[in-house]
């Protein structure tokens, strides 16, 4: 029941996150390249995929639409050609506000139905499954 509960809560909750990110012409998992950038500007495409989690193609891609967007360039590091770094420009700098809005409304749609200490209890339990749950599959686990 556990696992068929966080599967719909995540479902549930990606899908209006991605309704408030279509408003704003992005794509879920944008919003949170776009954070990594406002905390830290100039990542290396490397550092950025580390940050988000993952994997190369999926950034990659997200990436490339973002700078088509005009929300960031893409240039090779001065040091090392090889590395690409990732700026904000202007317009991605401007998305600083309506992602915070973004945050606001998706959380308080999310504890709508909560108390103060169930939606923290929520998490700290949130936090506790993740803890659980091992990084990868146990040994002779079918792959």
């Amino acid at each position: 029941p556990m696992s068929y509960a966080i599967f719909q809560l995540a479902r549930a909750h990606r899908a209006y996150a991605a309704t408030l990110l279509r408003e704003m012409d992005l794509h879920p998992g944008q919003e949170l390249l776009l954070m990594q950038l406002f905390d830290r500007d100039g990542q290396s495409q490397s550092e950025l995929i580390e940050s988000v989690g993952l994997d190369h193609s999926t950034v990659s891609k997200s990436l490339g639409r973002m700078q088509d967007a005009g929300l960031l360039v893409r240039e090779p590091s001065a040091h090392d050609r090889r590395v690409m770094l990732v700026h904000l420009t202007d317009k991605g700098r401007a998305m600083r506000e309506p992602i915070a809005t973004l945050w606001q409304t998706l959380e308080k749609a999310s504890t709508r139905n909560l108390s103060e200490h169930q939606a923290q209890a929520f998490v700290d339990t949130a936090y506790a499954i993740t803890e659980a749950i091992p990084s990868r599959p146990p040994q002779g686990a079918r792959k």
